[in-house]
């Protein structure tokens, strides 16, 4: 029961809708300007925003203070890390044992929600690749396969792929689905994850 009213609230919180690029809806493209405009103009009050086709929640104050002392090391490699769900509990939330978000990493992350035969997804990957490079040492990069990790897909009701999960060192992550050009995903590193 209390796996399901978890499930139900994070439903809630990252409702998805269908988006550019993605492997539902491949005939728009975007640069993800709406991303960041829709994080700089949300209402702190407000639990789902929609701007357009990219969907973002915003459930953070960003007023807390990031206590690192005991959170689990992010990787700082500059590569983007293959994860399962078991890692995903282990390294990012423990979704089966905790009913409000409780990042553990250290450093702030991207978790690209993909699939092998998803064509948007195969454009996004590269993006990534160089961004993690970029970001070294300040953001950290996973993939989850949804088709082998169905577990967490589930938990955070992927619908439509690439979706990429924007989680902060402090505060509520974000949801973005479907590919954007490489400007849209520093707009959002920049302002979701408060890093330059």
């Amino acid at each position: 029961m209390k796996k399901k009213l978890f499930i139900l609230t994070l439903i809630t919180i990252f409702t998805l809708g269908f988006s550019l690029s993605s492997c539902n809806d491949k005939n728009k493209e975007k640069d993800g300007k709406d991303l960041v405009e829709n994080v700089e103009n949300a209402d702190q009050n407000n639990t789902d925003n929609i701007v357009d086709n990219n969907v973002v929640t915003d459930n953070t104050n960003n007023t807390d203070v990031v206590d690192n002392t005991n959170k689990i090391p992010s990787p700082t490699d500059g590569k983007v890390h293959m994860i399962t769900s078991e890692e995903f509990k282990n390294n990012i939330f423990d979704y089966m044992n905790n009913e409000e978000w409780n990042y553990q990493g250290s450093l702030p992350c991207i978790v690209d929600f993909y699939a092998d035969w998803c064509g948007p997804c195969k454009m996004v990957a590269p993006i990534m690749d160089e961004l993690a490079e970029e970001y070294k040492g300040k953001v950290a990069f996973y993939k989850v396969d949804v088709d082998n990790e169905g577990e967490v897909a589930n938990v955070f009701g992927i619908q439509s792929i690439p979706s990429v999960l924007f989680v902060p060192a402090s505060g509520e992550p974000q949801m973005s689905v479907g590919a954007m050009e490489k400007e849209g995903y520093v707009n959002a590193i920049e302002q979701v994850l408060q890093v330059k």
